[in-house]
């Protein structure tokens, strides 16, 4: 089941790809707090509902416009992020991409996470497989502590920075190898799929830059545990944790 919407979405994240690494002219829309909005956010995101609409009768969960319509638990669902990782994006730090899930209720059915820099496409269908491009994933990782293992985190833009937060982070982090951020969720959980990352852990991230990443993991047998929260932020561990 979903090979026709794993083939489509495939197709569509990589022309959205396609199109956002030609562009040179990278308008910001709005800098409040700690975000960046890009108006190709925006253009980017158009794109891919446009078609996803176009094709299918699924409710669209976005990062920029919402919900397209009401979820419910037996019909599935797309939650689409047009760019992780703006802030690399407007700088031109080649460590970005888009990041599309379908989900029913809180399982996920795919996820497509495309790496337009690199011409990564990471890419699972639960059930069937988990690929780079055109190679079938193996989750095969050789770690098994947290003293050797190489962590992916961040400071997501809605978390709260306190010193209590702080210390309670540093107290989550401080036993690993090596702490890595490379400001993109989507990204991180990909680099996680096949071995350049070994665990994963992340507060108050938005559902929609994480939800094709959990679904990857998920088809590999990688453990991940998430706690949804509200505004569709979620608290997240994945890989050795």
């Amino acid at each position: 089941m979903y090979k026709k919407e794993f083939e489509i979405v495939k197709k569509i994240i990589k022309e959205v790809g396609f199109f956002l690494k030609e562009q040179e002219i990278k308008k910001v829309k709005s800098l409040k707090n700690k975000d960046i909005k890009l108006l190709l956010d925006e253009e980017a995101e158009l794109k891919i509902l446009d078609q996803l609409l176009s094709k299918f009768k699924y409710p669209i969960l976005s990062e920029e416009l919402g919900l397209t319509s009401n979820i419910k638990d037996n019909i599935p669902y797309w939650i689409v992020d047009p760019i992780d990782g703006t802030m690399n994006y407007s700088r031109g730090i080649p460590t970005s991409c888009i990041s599309i899930a379908l989900y029913k209720g809180d399982e996920p059915i795919l996820g497509v996470i495309y790496d337009f820099n690199a011409d990564e496409l990471f890419s699972a269908l639960i059930g069937e497989g988990a690929w780079l491009n055109d190679i079938e994933l193996v989750s095969s990782s050789v770690v098994t502590r947290k003293s050797e293992a190489i962590l992916a985190t961040g400071f997501p833009v809605y978390m709260n920075l306190d010193k209590k937060n702080l210390v309670l982070f540093i107290s989550q982090i401080q036993e690993y190898k090596k702490i890595r951020m490379i400001g993109s969720a989507a990204l991180s959980l990909a680099y996680l799929s096949v071995g350049r990352f070994d665990a994963y852990i992340e507060k108050s991230i938005k559902f929609w830059d994480v939800a094709a990443g959990i679904a990857i993991l998920k088809a590999l047998n990688i453990k991940t545990k998430w706690v949804m929260l509200k505004d569709y932020s979620i608290d997240i561990e994945a890989g050795i944790y």
